[in-house]
């Protein structure tokens, strides 16, 4: 019985848990075109209230806590992004029936898994969506998936609190969000997906594992990229917390009652989205290309007319 259930939970702990600390990608720009931000914002530390939020309308699903329709918030200029155009969202492997059916009902035409092979072989695949193409665009994690495991599968209080007390827990989530900028692997996936969005006027669906990470920072970026203040985008990354509370509590809880930590809130760095984690990414941005607009062009690779065709089929 004890095996048994350290196995189920092990199985949650990496799906939902290990893998929420993974990759969420792309950041800010407001087009090559439209450098009306040549320079970026001061990078912010206050998490904003949910309240002041007035879009991202969230997709309630049985199967998956964070997945949402970035549609409907404002940019500079007081037009809107469309929605049902781009949805953001957590892994897909657990959706029910009915699940597919709403997602299904939205016309979803692609769905692009973030996800590393080594997550989706241990997780499991997306659940198809009739009529969605499937495309598998990794990002890689560096390694830090097993580590974790590893670390947890110790069963030891000493062991864990080394590798993620005191701060530490916090600073391989730094360490994680710089390679979204560095990593020419990461640049090219995201760049491609931006591109994948710019052409086409059906849905697309992009998550990683947890939905906060590599997807948290995609959105960010696309969301600054057809015009959305910073800290309108900022609000919607920081959103994860709020939609993966309750999940996150429950993991934290079977772990314990699991006998694999005495200590689950250790975790918490690894489950959360912070300020500081994002401000990471933004402040690798600054020093690699200078700008907004030359990382979108420099770093991911897109011309004039992509990031233009973007904001056409986004922004009404």
């Amino acid at each position: 019985m004890r095996a048994n259930a350290d196995t189920r939970v092990k199985h949650v702990l990496v799906s939902r848990a290990m893998k929420v600390s993974f990759i969420s990608l792309i950041t800010a720009a407001l087009a090559t075109f439209a450098v009306t931000m040549t320079t970026a914002p001061p990078l912010a530390t206050a998490q904003p209230e949910a309240e002041s939020m007035v879009a991202a309308a969230r997709i309630d699903l049985q199967g998956a806590v964070n997945v949402r329709d970035i549609g409907g918030y404002r940019t500079y200029d007081g037009e809107k992004v469309k929605p049902g155009k781009a949805i953001r969202g957590d892994s897909l492997e657990k959706l029910t029936a009915a699940d597919v059916q709403k997602l299904a009902s939205l016309q979803v035409q692609t769905v692009i898994d973030l996800r590393t092979p080594g997550e989706v072989q241990f997780a499991g695949a997306d659940k198809p969506i009739p009529g969605a193409r499937q495309v598998a665009r990794p990002i890689d994690d560096t390694g830090l998936f097993q580590q974790m495991l590893a670390v947890i599968q110790t069963r030891d209080p000493q062991k864990q609190e080394e590798a993620l007390g005191n701060g530490k827990a916090e600073q391989i989530m730094l360490n994680m969000y710089t390679p979204f900028i560095s990593r020419q692997e990461s640049r090219a996936a995201f760049g491609q997906t931006i591109r994948d969005l710019a052409n086409t006027d059906k849905a697309t669906l992009y998550h990683c594992t947890a939905g906060k990470d590599r997807t948290g920072w995609l959105t960010y970026v696309l969301l600054r990229a057809v015009g959305v203040p910073e800290g309108t985008a900022r609000q919607d990354y920081l959103l994860s917390n709020q939609y993966r509370a309750a999940a996150d509590a429950k993991l934290r809880e079977q772990v314990k009652q699991a006998g694999l930590m005495q200590n689950p809130d250790l975790l918490i760095p690894l489950q959360e989205v912070r300020d500081a984690y994002l401000n990471a990414a933004v402040e690798k941005m600054r020093q690699d290309y200078g700008d907004l607009g030359k990382y979108l062009t420099q770093g991911l690779g897109l011309d004039g007319g992509t990031i233009l065709k973007l904001r056409r089929n986004l922004v009404t």
